[in-house]
């Protein structure tokens, strides 16, 4: 990290963190200290503690410039993960591509409940298939975790799923992952899985112009349009999931925080067991779950 005498700068790491913080916040951005940390950490190349321990020391001019037009693309509204171009999720880091949805802490009371069947399952080893895989999150959650289990990682996006590939050889699980395009569940075998998962598109088509712009500018239109009511992937999904499993695997979905009774009923008519709700940490209905019999 060059001196100021290198590149015309009387910046130091703590002030420039300081003034990117002060320039989110006065953004309006919900989390400017967090956002800042990750933005100057990125092009500095230091986690909290070198940017705790280096708060003292200068950065040249060019270090500033770059931090503070990543700032402008926050401010601008670019998420973060898009910025850096990587998301973290389930203690793990997934790069993000225009093709693929950025996960999000909500999905991840999904892996919560997948990981807990699998344990209830003990030793046998799971197959697993992950339903619109996008940047392949979840099944590499899953697979980083349930060291015997094996999936395929499924999207109708070449895109979304070389990025999964990518995803999955740098979390050292590609060898137990198999990406597959094709839509929905129409390429998984009967009785073949222990676990179906997915994350579908849920937003109901009028509700998207008024999404926040992060989600509505960057995420794909494809990983959230669910349709007039939102449900369109779930019907085309729930009843071919379950001819896939075997007896007592178990589909689970993400859902929109309104929509547990109608996918409950779904899963029901189509001839579930033992459906049941999961909700995430601000107490919303996120998750259900069902068994075949």
């Amino acid at each position: 990290m060059p001196g100021p005498e290198a590149g015309g700068s009387s910046e130091t790491v703590g002030g420039l963190k300081r003034r990117l913080t002060a320039l989110l916040r006065e953004a309006g951005i919900d989390t400017p200290d967090l956002d800042a940390r990750l933005l100057l950490g990125h092009v500095l190349d230091l986690d909290l503690t070198g940017q705790v321990m280096r708060a003292g020391e200068p950065v040249d001019a060019a270090g500033v410039a770059a931090v503070l037009r990543l700032g402008a693309e926050r401010v601008a509204g670019k998420p973060v993960g898009r910025i850096l171009g990587r998301r973290g999720f389930y203690g793990l880091e997934f790069a993000l591509s225009a093709g693929t949805l950025e996960p999000r802490p909500d999905t991840e009371v999904l892996v919560d409940a997948a990981l807990e069947f699998l344990a209830g399952r003990g030793a046998a080893p799971g197959v697993i298939a992950d339903i619109g895989t996008g940047s392949g999150a979840i099944l590499i959650a899953l697979l980083a975790n349930a060291a015997a289990a094996t999936g395929l990682a499924i999207d109708i996006c070449e895109d979304a799923l070389r990025t999964t590939w990518a995803n999955a050889v740098r979390n050292g699980v590609a060898s137990r992952l198999l990406p597959v395009r094709a839509s929905y569940a129409e390429a998984l075998a009967s009785g073949a899985f222990d676990l179906v998962v997915s994350n579908p598109p849920y937003i109901a088509t009028e509700k998207i112009a008024r999404l926040a712009p992060d989600v509505r500018e960057h995420d794909p239109l494809a990983a959230l349009d669910g349709g007039a009511d939102g449900l369109d992937a779930y019907r085309a999904l729930v009843p071919r999931a379950l001819a896939a499993l075997k007896p007592d695997g178990a589909l689970i979905v993400e859902i929109g925080y309104d929509q547990a009774d109608a996918v409950s009923c779904l899963m029901r008519e189509s001839g579930y067991a033992a459906v049941s709700v999961r909700p995430d940490l601000a107490g919303r209905a996120r998750v259900v779950a069902g068994r075949r019999a």
